[in-house]
Formats: structure tokens, sequence, C-alpha cells
């Protein structure tokens, strides 16, 4: 692919991560290849399934300890810790983000249950999803409350009324659940009582009698098959719920929280990636020098992806340091996303009017770029999350403006 300043070195990235970016780099136009195929028919994925993106993609979210040889042999010699997993996605969304999202992977539901399950719990959700033809999902977002655990309304109650130390019941409803039709293995998030402390993950294997999923009829991320789901009166082991082994204070939404900081991120690496796609694309199919207006928007966007893919660099580092950092991963997304929005719209001018009916690559990715925003929280969520944690550091007086030093008193 073009080299843009994306390639430039970025001094955060030691040898090891530097040979993380350049092996993602190797594959991933295995990604951009199938995209289009995918992003056709997304049901159809028996022929994609042995993409080597998708292997190292896989391999990447699963713990070295549940890994076989093949794995093992995928990542060898690569560092493993968040920080290349981002690098990871930014170099596979530069082939294509709706195909990387399209591949069986352990996923969002795979940092859920890192964070909350026990030995065996990881264990039989990573079995899963190393076969390479399983799905994952994490089914969090609900119809009527979005993810907000006080409105929460998928319950889990005791199948024996008189004993809520046994099995349960799995009742609701969820939506916009990526790989939740066709998903094989997962987390749902659901409420056990009335306390803020009781919302619980479940982890739940499909098919399962009374739980159903359908895929939505989607413009952008076709591949991610974000999904509707219902649960009717799902059986769930008691071994199966989540966090036991863990304080009260950190079985629940703590652990959808701490995965959420960390999704940011990804779908920030993400949407760096796909403007790089972008950029490169435009870059190569220009056929005549471009004009000095044409060339500062081209300059202007190089440079704006490069600084980034730098904050996505050293949010990782935050994240992973200190999984408190909302605000770090809030900021990240907010610029990530106005980034690919903003070369989505801008670029594919500059091969003309037609540009997206020409290039079916393009026009896939200007819709691919507006499912991003929706992902892991719109702008505004992120723009709301800053200005509390901004208010709460004494920086801005609740309900007032900032109050300049040496005034205000």
């Amino acid at each position: 692919m073009t080299a843009l300043a994306l390639d430039a070195e970025d001094p955060v990235l030691d040898a090891a991560h530097r040979r993380m970016r350049a092996r993602a780099r190797e594959v991933a136009p295995a990604l951009r290849e199938a995209a289009l195929a995918i992003d056709a028919d997304p049901a159809r994925m028996a022929d994609h399934l042995d993409n080597p993106a998708f292997r190292l993609f896989r391999a990447m979210g699963i713990p070295e300890r549940f890994q076989d040889e093949r794995y093992r042999a995928e990542v060898k010699g690569l560092p493993r810790d968040f920080l290349a997993q981002m690098i990871c996605s930014m170099e596979l969304a530069r082939g294509d983000a709706g195909a990387m999202f399209a591949g069986p992977a352990p996923a969002l539901a795979g940092v859920v249950v890192r964070t909350l399950g026990d030995e065996r719990q990881q264990a039989a959700f990573y079995e899963r999803v190393a076969d390479g033809a399983t799905w994952a999902f994490c089914a969090i977002t609900e119809p009527q409350a979005g993810s907000d655990a006080t409105r929460m309304q998928t319950a889990l109650t005791p199948a024996d009324p008189a004993d809520r130390s046994g099995d349960w019941l799995l009742s609701g409803a969820k939506k916009y659940v990526g790989n939740g039709s066709r998903g094989g293995v997962g987390v749902v998030f659901a409420q056990t009582g009335n306390s803020p402390l009781s919302v619980r993950a479940a982890l739940l294997e499909l098919p399962a009698p009374g739980a159903r999923g359908e895929a939505l009829d989607m413009i952008g991320l076709r591949g991610a098959r974000i999904s509707e789901m219902t649960f009717r009166e799902v059986p769930i082991a008691r071994d199966r719920l989540l966090g036991a082994h863990l304080p009260a204070t950190r079985r629940g939404m703590w652990g959808a929280v701490t995965a959420f900081y960390g999704a940011r991120v990804q779908i920030s690496a993400t949407a760096v990636g796909l403007a790089a796609a972008v950029y490169d694309y435009v870059r190569a199919e220009r056929r005549t020098p471009a004009p000095a207006a044409e060339r500062r928007v081209l300059e202007t966007a190089a440079l704006r992806i490069a600084a980034a893919a730098r904050l996505v660099h050293r949010t990782a580092l935050l994240v992973e340091a200190d999984q408190g950092r909302g605000d770090a991963s809030a900021l990240c997304k907010l610029e990530a996303v106005r980034l690919v929005g903003d070369v989505t719209r801008r670029l594919p001018a500059l091969l003309g009017r037609g540009a997206l009916l020409d290039h079916p690559l393009l026009e896939k990715w200007t819709r691919d770029a507006a499912a991003l925003e929706l992902m892991e929280g719109t702008s505004d969520i992120q723009r709301l999350r800053l200005a509390q944690d901004f208010a709460r550091s004494g920086a801005v007086p609740a309900g007032g403006d900032p109050v300049p030093a040496g005034e205000g008193g």
C-alpha cells in the first residue's frame, strides 16, 4: 500500500511493535480482496474463513495459554500487549474495516470474559472461538434503554424461585449486537435484582432453547452482522455467571465499562486505519498532477492521519496502564471518528464528481465510516463524558463556566 505520514516512525513503537505493524500490513491486502464480496453478502462467509488476516486478528485476541500450535506460530515473535493489538487493528482496517469485523474472533466478548471470567469460564469461551468458525457476541445495549444499566430490562431470574444459588433463566432483548445472528458463544448482561450491583454477565453458548438472533439491515460495516437478540427463559447454569470469584463491586457493569475503555480505542484504531485506506486509494488513483489546493488537502489529511495514529498508540498505553482512563479513550474516539468522517467526505472528491460511483471501495468506506460514529458511544456521548470528567476535576464548577485563575472570590 502507498506510503504516507502514518508510516513515519513513532518513537513509542519499539522494534517488536514495528514487527507487529509489518506483519499486519503483510496480510491486510487479503481483507481488501474480500471486502466487496463480504459487503454484498455478509451471511456467506464459508469462502472467507481461511483468510490470513482473520487468523492473525483471532490469534491476537486469544490469550497464549489457550492457544494451540497454529496460533502460537501465527504470533511467534510478536508482542501481545494492548498496544500491539491496536496496531494490528489499525493496519488490518487499512486493508478493510468491514471485512476485519466480519471474521470469527473473540472481539469485545473476549475482553469481558478475560476481565470477569474464572479460568474454567475463559477456557470454555476460548476453546469455542479457537476453531476459526465460531463468532463471539457481546450483548449489552437494549432497544429502549441503550447501554444505561439503571434502565436495563433483560433479567436473570432463578430457575427455582426458592433457590437463588442455583441455575437461572434469561429473558429480555438486546439490540445492535455484533454477530448476534450467527454467534456461537458470547456474553449477555442482565439484571439479577434491583440494586446497582445486581447487573451480571452470563456466558451463553448458542444455539440454546429460547434464544434467537436476527441480523439488522445495515448500510455500513455490513460484515459485522449487527443484530437484535431475544431471550425467552433461556437456561443459564450457575457456573456460567461471570464474576462469582470477584468482589460484588467488580462483577457486572464494572466489567462492561472496563471493556468499553478498550473498545473505544479499538474503534479509534479502526477509524484511523480506514482513513489511511481512503488516503492510500485516492493518492494511488490520481492520474494527473494535483493543483496546489488539492495537494494541500492530501497533505493535511496525511498529517492528521499520522497524528491520530500517534494518539491511538499513546491512548493504548494509558488504558493498559490504568483501566480507569475513560477520558483518554473518549477523547481518542472523538478525534479518530472526526478524522475519518472528514477524510471520507473530502478526499473522494479529488477523483471527480462521480468518484463514489466509479470506485466501489470508496463508496463502501464512506458507509463504513458513518457506522463507526455509532459504535461504543457517539461523539456526543464522548463529549459528555469528557465534560463530566473535566467538571469533576475542579477545573469547571458544577453548572458554571471555567473560573480564570485569580478570580471568583
